[in-house]
């Protein structure tokens, strides 16, 4: 377990921020970093060709030891939509085939494969919310021959109901299906293997569990995809980038693995180090330490939320970092606002409020959010 790391966190004391699936706040050195890095650009004749890359370099390998895979698996990219786009643009879909997506997905990882579709005459096949909340069985069920793809989180975006991914995947090789996934939710926060999940293609925004900065993430590429076809044709990309004076050599090739899908000015001078310094802090506690921590947290707001009266899900349904609470008549009206003016934060999504802590949430935290839900929503 991990002990309550607030002091990291630029959080003031009478704020209670359990809201961390709709942006996490900065650690402090994450802020530390993204002004040195905005200070650099004040001095441009400081920087060299060769750091154009080294940066982009460390934050790859970074998270290459997070989701246990090579540096030359990973891409750097702006979105998460933005990652969906490049494995809509590398993945064959045939007329009558169908692409699996589950109920109230989050729409970045929805609308690219409903255009795909719509444009090779395949389906999109919707996973309906099981009445158990438990999701594993239920894409199961649909994912069978005639599959070409199987889009997923790894948990819900709106409470936290997880997928076994696992399982998952091994029904995809089974019946040839490709896997892609949002893991936008989790990563950071829920342990994903890449060399076990092998999945065709995986992104991560940068601004929620992976405590870093807005407009920065990540996405994982299968190996047998390398050889793929970028969204953009940038230079840097390109095979010898690294000698300035030759780029109006142009060259057919690329840079080695992932890198061919690398945005074009990929936040080199201002974002980048700021990934960097949350990556090394997520490294630093453990993703194992971080879920572990985290469920004690969801665990007590569950037993008091079910105490009340109010659903959640069972835990090995849900994951560990955040869970949706609801009410048998719904959420009631204005429930959010009156806990901000209370400066409690979370978020209402759907039928659910759901409530995401992170490791700076304390047990005070807690009491002032049932505070608000004790005395009636």
């Amino acid at each position: 377990m991990i002990p309550c790391q607030r002091h990291l966190f630029a959080i003031p004391d009478e704020v209670a921020y359990l809201n961390c699936a709709y942006m996490s706040p900065q650690l402090r050195t994450v802020t530390a970093a993204g002004e040195r890095a905005a200070a650099r650009k004040a001095a441009p004749w400081a920087i060299a060709p060769g750091d154009f890359f080294t940066e982009a370099e460390r934050a790859r390998g970074l998270f290459g030891q997070l989701v246990g895979c090579a540096a030359d698996d990973v891409a750097v990219v702006p979105s998460a939509s933005y990652g969906i786009g490049v494995a809509a643009a590398n993945l064959p879909v045939g007329p009558g085939q169908r692409i699996l997506v589950l109920q109230d997905q989050f729409p970045s990882n929805v609308y690219p494969w409903r255009d795909l579709a719509a444009r090779c005459g395949a389906g999109v096949a919707t996973v309906p919310r099981p009445g158990d909340g438990d999701w594993t069985p239920a894409v199961l069920d649909r994912l069978g021959e005639g599959t070409a793809i199987v889009a997923l989180p790894h948990c819900h975006w709106t409470d936290g109901s997880r997928v076994d991914l696992t399982r998952v995947a091994l029904r995809c090789r089974e019946v040839g299906a490709a896997l892609v996934l949002d893991l936008t939710q989790s990563l950071g926060a829920l342990p994903f293997s890449a060399a076990e999940v092998a999945p065709d293609f995986a992104v991560a925004a940068g601004y929620k569990w992976l405590l870093g900065p807005y407009s920065l993430g990540f996405l994982y590429v299968h190996p047998r995809h390398h050889g793929g076809t970028p969204l953009e044709h940038n230079w840097i990309t390109r095979e010898g980038s690294e000698d300035f004076a030759g780029l109006v050599t142009y060259r057919d090739g690329f840079q080695p693995g992932a890198r061919r899908f690398d945005m074009g000015e990929r936040s080199q001078f201002g974002l980048m180090p700021m990934a960097i310094a949350a990556l090394e802090q997520l490294l630093a506690w453990g993703v194992e330490e971080i879920a572990e921590t985290l469920a004690g947290v969801t665990g007590e707001i569950a037993r008091r939320a079910e105490a009340l009266g109010l659903a959640v899900l069972p835990a090995p349904l849900r994951a560990p970092h955040f869970l949706g609470v609801r009410f048998p008549g719904g959420v009631p009206p204005g429930l959010a606002e009156r806990l901000a003016q209370e400066r409690v934060y979370v978020s209402v999504r759907g039928d659910s409020v759901r409530v995401s802590p992170h490791l700076h949430a304390t047990a005070g935290d807690v009491d002032r959010l049932f505070a608000v839900l004790g005395g009636g929503g």
